[in-house]
């Protein structure tokens, strides 16, 4: 079965479960979309008792599917120049210092957090014979919060705008910071645990972090520039397609972080500045709705995979047990992450005592936890890690997704007692 036969059958069940979430289920999509996904995976098990066909030609389609390559290679990419697009630069200019430091203190402060509890919690529970460096593997993966995951869901919340464009620019930028630390870890099991150097690892982190960014900054200044000599809307839309896949495809080549390259790229073009020079109102007009339609169909092709990933799990109880206990390790990981850079931005940049929660509970995980989990090898606990991503996936999707609303109307009943006390 060819790659077009595959992309058939992948887009075909997003089609009629997004259908059918939004005929019936009236979820969000990501929600409702991966809910529906893992619902159709399990029901497939117990029809294999009887007829293993349709189990058989699932299990054959995820097979022929390198999640890892999709994700971080290909949809990463899209998803976030589309985010960095539709995200206002002004607002994030002026939350740049709270988000610097939660993409990248906040992620290495969770990482060693998690990585630590994990360690010492399953290797004393559980029996099992962990390396504290294959934990850190683990803190490092499950530590960034998902850009594909938050963006969707937060934004339905209703969440207050100056909060938001803290998450969301969090969340554009610290998986590239996540996967940096996680490719250092990464080599340094890989080679016996023998330490990388910090010179080699500011090495790593200038030329995939830095690096990326200055491909994307490059990129965005050359599509603006290209953009500002022609009015076609259609050529347009295709010069922004193009700015991507070319963006990738020399990220890919030169070693960067394509996804800080892709962020930023979308961030510049989208700015205010340019569009007022280089986009006409109806072009404008038709590069939003194309990178609209993108992030809206790459999300639901996404979330079907996701669930779909159900079946190259190993089923082991005290993989899930695992993973029962990684689910609040990981959020009380988050909170403390956070609890110093909120401390320290609260007066300035107005936080309310509740936005932490609202952080912790919506710093999602999806996707690419998921990706770089499966990248791992079997001595370094693949199936184990995968388990325990997967659950903490799920829970923060389903469960999280569906919850954040409380705290974001907390969080608004919260400011407007700071207000009237003020007054």
């Amino acid at each position: 079965m060819g790659y077009f036969y595959i992309s058939t059958i992948i887009v075909f069940l997003a089609a009629i479960f997004g259908y059918f979430n939004t005929r019936f289920l009236k979820l969000p999509n990501t929600i409702g979309l991966m809910l529906i996904t893992i619902v159709f995976s399990l029901g497939t098990f117990g029809l294999s008792y009887f007829d293993d066909t349709i189990l058989n030609a699932e299990e054959y389609v995820i097979q022929q599917i390198d999640f890892r390559k999709i994700v971080l290679d290909f949809m990463l990419g899209f998803i976030l120049f589309a985010g960095g697009l539709h995200t206002d630069l002004n607002k994030l200019k002026m939350q740049r210092w709270p988000v610097i430091v939660f993409a990248t203190v906040g992620v290495l402060i969770s990482t060693f957090l998690v990585g630590i509890l994990i360690y010492y919690l399953l290797n004393l529970f559980l029996g099992l014979d962990l390396n504290y460096l294959n934990c850190l593997l683990f803190g490092a993966l499950i530590s960034p919060t998902d850009p594909i995951a938050v963006l969707g869901i937060l934004r339905k919340a209703g969440i207050d705008k100056k909060l938001e464009i803290k998450i969301v620019g969090e969340s554009l930028f610290n998986d590239g910071i996540g996967i940096v630390i996680f490719l250092t870890l990464f080599n340094t099991v890989s080679m016996g645990g023998e330490g990388s150097g910090v010179w080699q690892i500011l090495k790593l982190f200038g030329q995939e972090a830095v690096g990326g960014v200055a491909l994307g900054l490059s990129l965005g200044w050359l599509t603006h520039k290209v953009m500002q000599t022609i009015d076609d809307y259609n050529i347009e839309v295709i010069l922004t397609l193009a700015t991507v896949m070319v963006g990738s495809a020399i990220a890919q080549q030169l070693q960067l972080s394509a996804p800080l390259a892709l962020a930023t790229a979308g961030l510049f073009v989208g700015r205010e500045t340019v569009r007022i020079g280089a986009m006409s109102d109806r072009t404008e007009n038709y590069v939003d709705k194309f990178w609209e339609l993108i992030d809206i169909l790459f999300n639901t092709i996404l979330f079907v995979l996701i669930g779909m990933e159900i079946l190259v799990l190993t089923v082991k109880g005290e993989y899930f047990l695992a993973g029962a206990i990684a689910i609040p390790v990981v959020l009380i990981c988050r909170y403390l992450s956070l609890l110093g850079p909120v401390n320290i931005f609260e007066k300035g940049f107005a936080f309310f005592p509740t936005n932490i929660r609202i952080m912790t509970w919506g710093g999602l995980r999806g996707g690419i936890s998921i990706a770089l989990a499966l990248g791992l090898t079997e001595e370094m606990h693949r199936d184990l890690f995968l388990v325990m991503t997967y659950c903490v996936v799920v829970f923060a999707i389903i469960v999280q997704g569906l919850t954040v609303h409380n705290f974001v109307k907390s969080d608004k009943n919260e400011a407007e007692k700071e207000v009237s006390t003020a007054s």
